[in-house]
């Protein structure tokens, strides 16, 4: 057994073992987006584990996981409650600036939320840290691109609507939700099956506090791997102008879906810095659920009766 093949085996019993223990009955156990193992993968990391300390900072007054070393990506489906669902389907991207994955916060939280308005979802555990010689985004792309493909195929199955689905990503995964938003023509990575000749675009994109969408932290010019064009599905943007990681990112986003005529809506506000997830507080800003589902069903994804 090759050292790849073993963390991939050990990071699947892990991934299984939470599921089993920490998830509720009607959530699926992980599922492999690369049965054969992730492509361009050394396994020179170590093995997978949160990185949170008791004296990190707490958010909405509870601790928040930072899982690392991902090298065996794989996706968990949380499928709406049968007497509302509405078929629509949400890929969550958590952040971490593509070192970690907040996977409480930015995940499961982020899931029996959509659950709960009668949306499936489905959370991506996607490769973390960057890999020596590749861009940040290179893996979780690949990861991404491959994680439509499969949702897709799943559709009878897993009762979704293939022409309903989207994406959802918080920071760095914000980041990763707009580049998959533009780059689905052309697969990243040699295509392994076909799961790989399903479309992978999304239907349409919902980005918290996003970062990296700018050529630099204060750019006025977006990232070079956004290429936005008319196919760039719609986007629901939020973030606060005292963001450590700079409002720029959405009002330059904004800026370019609007010149490419996509159908984008952009919530600023003036106070809550950055990686509040969905948990409340006494800023205004913690209410952009309340405001995500109210554009997920005047752009008719969500049907008006649900």
């Amino acid at each position: 057994m090759t050292l790849r093949t073993l963390f991939a085996f050990c990071s699947f019993l892990l991934l299984l073992s939470m599921s089993l223990f920490s998830q509720p009955a009607d959530v699926s156990a992980p599922i492999l987006i690369w049965p054969h193992g992730a492509p361009d993968e050394t396994g020179t990391f170590g093995p997978e584990h949160d990185t949170a300390k008791p004296t990190d900072d707490l958010v909405g007054g509870k601790p928040v996981a930072k899982i690392t070393n991902v090298t065996a990506p794989a996706i968990t489906f949380y499928p709406a409650p049968a007497d509302k669902n509405s078929h629509a389907t949400v890929v969550v991207f958590p952040g971490g600036g593509y070192r970690i994955l907040a996977m409480d916060l930015e995940g499961m939280e982020v899931c029996r939320w959509l659950n709960s308005i009668g949306i499936n979802a489905v959370l991506l555990k996607y490769r973390v840290p960057q890999r020596p010689g590749l861009s940040r985004y290179a893996g979780p792309l690949q990861d991404a691109q491959r994680t439509l493909g499969v949702v897709r195929s799943h559709a009878n199955d897993w009762h979704v609507d293939p022409d309903r689905i989207g994406v959802l990503g918080f920071s760095a995964g914000g980041h990763l939700a707009a580049a998959l938003s533009n780059n689905f023509e052309t697969r990243t990575y040699k295509t392994a099956d076909p799961l790989d000749s399903v479309s992978c675009r999304p239907d349409f994109a919902i980005l918290i506090y996003p970062a990296y969408l700018t050529a630099n932290d204060e750019g006025r010019q977006l990232s070079p791997e956004l290429p936005v064009t008319a196919r760039t599905p719609p986007t629901f943007l939020v973030q606060t102008e005292d963001d450590p990681v700079h409002v720029e990112n959405s009002l330059v986003y904004y800026r370019a879906l609007k010149d490419a005529k996509v159908p984008a809506e952009l919530h600023i506000y003036s106070k809550g810095r950055h990686g509040y997830g969905l948990r409340p507080t006494a800023l205004p800003v913690t209410h952009w659920p309340a405001l995500a589902e109210e554009w997920l069903r005047s752009s008719e994804i969500l049907n008006k009766e649900q």
